[in-house]
């Protein structure tokens, strides 16, 4: 079992920047391939980014290609979500989630994450 708490959403404006974290409990953090996922009012939760176990790969959705940056510490059971250049369109609530199904193909669906956190709010205003 792991458990997932976000943390770090706010409000910014458009152009700012935030941090979000996730922290995981479990002694096994370092073998799930750890997402983030958003969803906006109205819409479909989506995927954002993944990494890898030890941090090495990432994968990140389009739309925040070259503006969000994931990380992880394995020693402090911790992934972060570097969120730069904020944008309206941003807003939504963010979720990490954790998925043992590997890196051959990078899990991007809903239904590869295993464990989810309970998700944090960040608005983005213009």
């Amino acid at each position: 079992q792991v458990q997932l708490v976000e943390s770090g959403g706010g409000l910014v404006q458009a152009g700012g920047s935030l941090r979000l974290s996730c922290a995981a409990s479990g002694r096994t953090f370092s073998s799930y391939v750890m997402g983030w996922f958003r969803q906006a009012p109205g819409k479909e939760r989506e995927f954002v980014a993944a990494i890898s176990w030890s941090g090495s790969m990432t994968y990140y959705a389009n739309s925040v290609k070259g503006r969000f940056t994931i990380s992880r510490d394995n020693a402090k059971n911790t992934v972060y979500l570097q969120m730069n250049s904020l944008k309206p369109e941003d807003t939504a609530v963010y979720y990490c989630a954790a998925s043992n199904r590997g890196w051959t193909s990078v899990p991007r669906s809903l239904g590869e994450y295993d464990y989810w956190g309970q998700g944090t709010q960040v608005t983005v205003s213009s």
